[in-house]
């Protein structure tokens, strides 16, 4: 059975010592009310996930990217390798904002991805698209093309490590939200498009969460989607109540 799995991504959001006093709300409200069936990961800043790792227990923390490079002379980078060193988990990878600011191409992922895999992180993988290929209805074509040139290439292995984020990018920070229905639709295309890469097997297992304004208000109704497998939250997690809402949305 695949993983349930809410997972927050704090941005450039909160100083040290706000990220630390946030995680530990998070965790004692995880650990006294959230539904224990559920994976809580929070996406911290660097400066953030050492101290936020010995802040939590019941809570997994993820970074929110890392460098292409294994290590050497890249001035500001943060290595695969950093981040394992920390305790983290998890990196969020090929998020939208650093695809459209930062000119990350899926050239630059495979390799974040690889070197992810090799330290033992699990990558949560975005792939999302912007209004103007969501009006043009080619949004399935783009998204799951996203993900060949990308992940697809992984080994079966290798993929069954991978957890996806699908972000309607139209929906981020605008105070849209893609329906449900709409939701479970791209959720059901990636779905299947994973079967058709590798199996359908590999396809139940495979988490594939929403990314794009869910809040307590709605998340219920999205993730009662049957290939809606949790969120990847931006601003709400930046609430520990509004976020343990949404962690008790199942």
């Amino acid at each position: 059975m695949r993983k349930k799995i809410v997972a927050g991504n704090w941005k450039c959001n909160t100083t040290l010592q706000e990220g630390v006093a946030l995680a530990k709300e998070v965790e004692k409200l995880y650990s006294e009310k959230g539904d224990k069936n559920v994976v809580v990961v929070l996406g911290t800043p660097f400066t953030h996930i050492t101290e936020v790792q010995k802040t939590v227990s019941n809570v997994g923390v993820a970074a929110q990217n890392c460098a292409a490079e294994a290590k050497g002379a890249f001035t500001g980078e943060v290595s695969a390798e950093m981040i394992k060193s920390t305790g983290a988990k998890y990196v969020i990878l090929g998020h939208s904002e650093r695809r459209e600011y930062y000119g990350e191409t899926s050239e630059t992922l495979n390799k974040k991805v690889a070197l992810t895999l090799q330290n033992g992180l699990t990558p949560i993988y975005c792939c999302g698209e912007a209004l103007a290929i969501r009006e043009a209805g080619t949004q399935k074509q783009y998204v799951i093309n996203q993900l060949k040139e990308t992940i697809f290439k992984l080994s079966e292995e290798d993929f069954k490590k991978i957890v996806i984020a699908y972000e309607p990018i139209w929906a981020i920070g605008t105070g849209k939200t893609a329906s449900s229905a709409q939701a479970q639709e791209m959720h059901k295309d990636l779905r299947d498009s994973i079967a058709a890469n590798y199996n359908k097997a590999i396809a139940d297992q495979t988490s594939i969460l929403y990314g794009g304004s869910c809040k307590a208000s709605n998340a219920k109704e999205l993730f009662a989607n049957p290939d809606v497998d949790g969120g990847l939250i931006g601003g709400a997690a930046l609430q520990a109540e509004e976020f343990l809402g949404i962690v008790n949305a199942f």
